[in-house]
């Protein structure tokens, strides 16, 4: 476990099955492909094989995959919603495998908010007492969970709406709720399990959108799964990518579409459009001093974002860090090449 991390897993399995922990200790150690075989023949389901990552504080790790992949059991067993058969689960240097009963609802009303893709709203209560109920389950008075739920329902951009029923609001709308529900325990570690998938495809983008907006406000460790790749490259600090219940790769999105381990990732990332994926720090030249210049880039935009810039006079641009330092140069022919394209037509066609 590195330092700055909030949450790690380390040899994480999960076997359904009579016996799985034996069916572990013997096989485990064998070639993934093997243990799944020999696995079937003997009647148990493989959903999770021997997964190891670190989560950093602050950042947002997506986790995606196929349907059947094990995104959803690996994030329940996290919370230990789903009992692994066997590994290890680090929260705040809190080993989770070892936590009793008690501990685990504590660590669940107190640290961790959890939403999920069919919203889960009490249908007979209003938006603020949806958004209140956790704070109730902890014990909170009613003047200041109250206080917080309004709180959270402004943040969500839902005041005004506070009286209304889930009946009387849009998929977006209850899907906010749900956020707004989640946060209002003010959760150190928060799980989202693929909760814009069954929204229309514009209130995804518009949910979307509200994530990282909140994100950027609230800078919570969050555990997002999808299997929509546009949606984990738009979202996500880091992404571990799933196949059969083990991890195939774990980068930054410009990572894995760059340099993608093997042609299942490559699959994933083949119709990703790179301009708006690759930022100008992917592929900068570094440079170890220069004087401040006029009109600097940031690091980290996009390469869409300097594309007008790029496909006019200028040739090469400086680039910046966050504090104002000249800490690179970027060029057309290096644009060009991190796209694949191979002349200028690049800018006109992106």
């Amino acid at each position: 476990m590195i330092a700055g991390t909030k949450i790690s897993c380390e040899s994480l399995w999960k076997v359904y099955g009579a016996g799985p922990a034996e069916l572990v200790r013997e096989f485990g150690g064998s070639d993934p492909l093997a243990f799944w075989s020999y696995a079937k023949a003997r009647n148990h389901i493989v959903a999770l094989q021997n997964v190891s990552f670190d989560v950093r504080a602050g950042e947002v790790f997506v986790i995606m995959g196929l349907s059947g992949s094990g995104k959803s059991t690996l994030v329940r067993c996290l919370s230990r919603l789903v009992e692994p058969t066997s590994g290890k689960i680090v929260l705040d240097g809190e080993d989770l495998m070892r936590a009793s009963p008690g501990d685990l609802i504590r660590f669940r009303r107190y640290k961790m908010g959890m939403v999920f893709q069919n919203f889960g709203l009490l249908p007979h209560l209003t938006v603020l007492e949806n958004v209140a109920f956790p704070l109730k389950i902890q014990g909170l008075e009613q003047k200041s969970r109250v206080a917080c739920a309004l709180e959270m329902i402004d943040l969500v951009g839902l005041k005004g709406r506070e009286g209304a029923y889930p009946r009387e609001l849009s998929g977006g709308q209850q899907q906010r709720v749900g956020l707004a529900r989640s946060l209002a325990v003010k959760p150190d570690l928060w799980f989202l399990d693929e909760p814009f998938s069954a929204l229309d495809p514009l209130i995804r983008r518009q949910m979307q959108d509200e994530f990282k907006r909140l994100q950027q406000k609230l800078q919570k460790t969050i555990v997002f799964i999808t299997h929509d790749i546009i949606e984990a490259v738009r979202l996500a600090d880091r992404i571990a990518i799933l196949k059969d219940g083990r991890i195939v790769q774990i980068g930054t999105p410009a990572q894995l579409v760059i340099n993608p381990v093997d042609a299942y990732v490559e699959s994933f990332t083949k119709d990703v459009p790179r301009e708006r994926v690759l930022k100008v720090s992917d592929v900068m030249e570094h440079v170890s001093s220069a004087a401040r210049t006029p009109n600097p880039v940031d690091a980290g935009a996009t390469l869409r974002a300097v594309f007008d810039r790029l496909a006019g006079d200028e040739d090469a641009l400086w680039v910046n860090d966050a504090a104002g330092k000249v800490i690179g140069r970027i060029t057309r022919q290096a644009v060009m090449r991190a796209l694949g394209k191979p002349g200028s037509r690049a800018f006109a066609d992106a």
